[in-house]
């Protein structure tokens, strides 16, 4: 697996947009709460300029509610809910045990018991740790990790620096 895109991916924005952003992140990392904002701003700002892809990198040893969180998200996309998933995850990154993804299941509008059984399914496991193989095959060592472009941006994306460099590669 590499950067390569596929149909597996999350993705926001259409495939001919000009800057396509791969982030590796973990829903329990509060740096990667930071950078969720950060991006919401971006994709606003630059539309269809930008192809965001969303891939899980959940750091167990440190965030132990992270890897049940990936799956959960994971499971939402079985019932199309996968970016509402992933954004109350990570606007509630401090509840994120099991009773709690229930709940957020519930908030927003998924079948409840559908949901339950999907997240015991191993295809919503392994898509999590062939996300988490991909990234590691990349060099994702910290999250969050971006690539821009294919390439690994090595600046510094909570400043005006990542919004800055984006605009330059427009056309």
């Amino acid at each position: 697996m590499s950067l390569h895109v596929t149909e597996k991916d999350h993705i926001l924005g259409p495939a001919e947009a000009p800057i396509e952003i791969v982030e590796y992140a973990d829903y329990q990392c509060p740096y990667c709460k930071k950078a969720f904002y950060i991006m919401q701003d971006i994709l606003k700002e630059q539309g269809d300029n930008i192809r965001f892809v969303f891939r899980n990198f959940p750091l167990e040893e440190v965030h132990p509610y992270a890897l049940h969180a990936a799956i959960a998200a994971e499971a939402a996309s079985g019932q199309g809910k996968f970016w509402e998933m992933h954004d109350i995850l990570l606007e509630n990154q401090r509840e994120l045990d099991d009773a709690h993804l229930i709940e957020y299941a519930r908030i927003i509008d998924m079948d409840v018991e559908k949901f339950k059984h999907d997240f015991g399914l191993e295809s919503y496991a392994r898509k999590v740790q062939d996300d988490y193989t991909s990234g590691e095959k990349n060099g994702v060592d910290s999250t969050p990790t971006f690539f821009v472009n294919g390439r690994k941006y090595e600046g510094n994306w909570t400043t005006a620096e990542f919004p800055e460099y984006l605009r330059s590669l427009l056309p």
